[in-house]
């Protein structure tokens, strides 16, 4: 017997309700390589944790490595994918600072691009689409500016600089996945208060930049680093969009 429209609709809100309670975080990506160990070496060189290097038998191998501060991981090793090695393309690493992110890449010996910007738009990121100038983006927005680099089998990434989030991008449950992520969320705070007061000629003591960095921090735990607020979600949300810009 067909569903009525009120059935529909009420099994489609049941639906999106039962999904809308479950997180569903990017765990890991593999990537296909031609030599384990020297990608094991290129991608330890890089500083990424070590989580995992498991052989079953000659024909089968399985190497981790997260890179820092991130929730998802890579995995590459023996059969583990059907992919030709060196065909992923545009696996993007978000980063806050550009131009630092690049200088520890050449630090650790990698063959990084310079810092690029597209002519209009962002998708000159992309291969063969639009055009790529060198420095990053002339109003430094977010998402614009990027560097890309290569592992030795040709499996390309791409830094993009990430200072403010798209709408809808910051949870209730936002977390800091390292100390160092909260540090530099702090660094940014002070840097946007120092810039609003710049703007306008004077102290601004009423801004709520900084206030807010500072209750931020408050509600982290140290071990875990995730945030609560006691006072309710909306002010944590309030809050993190100023550190966010």
């Amino acid at each position: 017997m067909a569903n009525t429209p009120y059935e529909i609709q009420a099994n489609d809100a049941a639906s999106e309700a039962s999904v809308a309670k479950v997180d569903m975080k990017l765990e890991v990506v593999v990537i296909p390589v031609s030599d384990v160990d020297r990608a094991k070496e290129f991608y330890s060189r890089l500083g990424w944790r070590l989580d995992a290097d498991r052989s079953a038998s000659d024909n089968f191998r399985l190497v981790q490595f997260t890179p820092p501060g991130s929730g998802s991981s890579i995995q590459f090793g023996v059969n583990l994918t059907s992919a030709a090695s060196g065909s992923i393309q545009a696996m993007l690493l978000a980063v806050s600072d550009i131009e630092v992110a690049r200088e520890e890449l050449i630090a650790h010996g990698v063959d990084a691009s310079e810092v690029f910007h597209c002519e209009t738009g962002t998708a000159c990121r992309f291969p063969g689409i639009g055009i790529r100038v060198i420095g990053p983006h002339t109003e430094r927005l977010s998402y614009f500016s990027f560097v890309s680099f290569t592992d030795p089998d040709g499996n390309g990434w791409l830094l993009q600089e990430v200072t403010k989030r798209l709408p809808g991008r910051v949870a209730g449950d936002t977390t800091f996945a390292s100390a160092c992520d909260l540090a530099q969320a702090m660094i940014r705070a002070a840097k946007a208060h120092g810039e609003h007061e710049a703007r306008i000629g004077k102290a601004d003591p009423n801004d709520g930049t900084l206030e807010a960095a500072q209750r931020i921090a408050g509600h982290a735990d140290s071990r875990t680093t995730k945030l609560y607020d006691r006072r309710g979600q909306k002010v944590l949300l309030e809050d993190m969009e100023r550190i966010r810009y």
